[in-house]
């Protein structure tokens, strides 16, 4: 075994297979191909303007990585500096995790503090003149359902675009939805009645024929 591990640590292929196998893990715990990507090319990148192996980086070289200036010739932001430090740090726990190295050099860095971003989106009364002008019609009523579900739940847009019929239950006077949200996770949360209402025009009407299915362009106009 202690061959083994010292010629696989001895191989870049070995590592790059390793890195692909952590890709894979990720996207099917986050079920994202974006979150991939950008790991991806996050990695790819630090290991490859390194010039070394997983097992043979120290804490200062991915410090100055993390706090070093990007392609876009600017300094990075805390949030950037915390992002590549978090990449950086799941992809040694699962290196970890396989017995491929000892430990964590992202765990002598301290990850700067990140102060929450203003929300961003419409107004009450901006909202209120966005549904003024959804027309009466099929494909109109299931955005306004699709409108109200994402200003009255606050979810994301992936999760109430991800919703089905059976999401929904009735218990009594509540009303309940079910969600699969970020990493896989899911959870049951009481829906508002304007919102449930909504979904049930929706229903009544029977939608037919031909309809844009792009929830998508709905919640991007609401600033979710």
């Amino acid at each position: 075994m202690t061959t083994n591990l010292a010629s696989f640590q001895n191989s870049a292929e070995g590592w790059q297979q390793a890195l692909y196998a952590f890709l894979a893990e990720k996207h099917r715990r986050s079920e994202s191909m974006r979150t991939v990507q950008s790991y991806s090319c996050l990695l790819q990148g630090f290991f490859g303007r390194l010039g070394k192996e997983p097992n043979s980086v120290n804490s200062r070289e991915i410090f100055a990585w993390a706090h070093g200036v990007g392609l876009s010739g600017k300094q990075p932001s805390a949030i950037t500096i915390g992002a590549r430090i978090a990449c950086l740090s799941s992809f040694y726990h699962f290196l970890i995790r396989m017995e491929l190295v000892q430990s964590n050099p992202c765990d002598k860095l301290e990850r700067p503090k990140v102060s929450p971003s203003p929300p961003r989106g419409l107004s009450g009364e901006q909202i209120q003149k966005l549904l003024t002008v959804v027309p009466n019609t099929p494909s109109g009523l299931r955005d306004r359902a699709i409108i109200l579900i994402l200003v009255l739940t606050g979810r994301r847009r992936a999760e109430v675009m991800g919703m089905k019929a059976g999401d929904i239950n009735v218990e009594g006077e509540r009303n309940f939805y079910s969600y699969r949200g970020k990493g896989g996770k899911t959870g049951r949360r009481e829906l508002p009645q304007p919102a449930l209402q909504a979904v049930t025009t929706v229903y009544l009407r029977r939608l037919e024929g031909e309809q844009d299915k792009s929830w998508a362009k709905v919640a991007e106009a609401i600033g979710v």
